[in-house]
């Protein structure tokens, strides 16, 4: 069997936990700031983890990360 190739824009935009867990950034964060509130932009600075269903077909995206 071949080797399959890493999809290198999910790879930049995805991490593997020590868990095993695939992070994300926050959306909603680029602009119009100033009418989000503190604590609305504080949440969006932490990671969030991609969603269970997702997470097989991002294991094919990310295979050895």
């Amino acid at each position: 069997m071949p080797k399959i190739k890493t999809n290198r824009g999910a790879a930049k935009r995805f991490k593997v936990s020590k868990s095993g867990k695939i992070m994300r950034r926050r959306g909603f964060k680029s602009h119009i700031l100033s009418t989000k509130s503190r604590k609305r932009k504080r949440r969006l600075r932490q990671a969030a983890s991609v969603s269970s269903y997702e997470t097989t077909s991002m294991r094919r995206l990310i295979p050895y990360l």
